[in-house]
């Protein structure tokens, strides 16, 4: 992860700290104190398995990317190995034939 997901990661858990403190220090009845830490819970939750796959959805896009450029410069490198056995294997075959016309 980087620093500003770390960041995030940071102020998310900080906010749901704090808003669970509040509660929990609210003048509120016993069921409705459970009732809002439960529904700060999910908030954070949601939160962040949004940020979890914000995350993945951006690895998967950098590996996509990092495959592609590999079959790429794997395409590229076989491309130009073909092309040098091509010319080397049209100069042996020049050599043959000037070998075999002095023979």
């Amino acid at each position: 992860m980087g620093k500003a997901s770390n960041a995030i990661a940071g102020f998310l858990a900080g906010a749901v700290a704090g808003g669970i403190a509040g509660v929990l220090f609210a003048p509120d009845k016993g069921y409705k104190t459970r009732k809002k830490i439960k529904k700060q819970a999910r908030k954070f939750s949601d939160e962040m398995q949004s940020n979890v796959n914000e995350q993945v959805d951006g690895l998967k896009d950098y590996i996509n990317d990092f495959v592609d450029d590999v079959k790429d410069k794997f395409d590229k490198l076989e491309d130009d190995v073909k092309s040098k056995i091509k010319d080397k294997t049209a100069q042996a075959a020049s050599k043959v034939e000037e070998k075999a016309k002095q023979a």
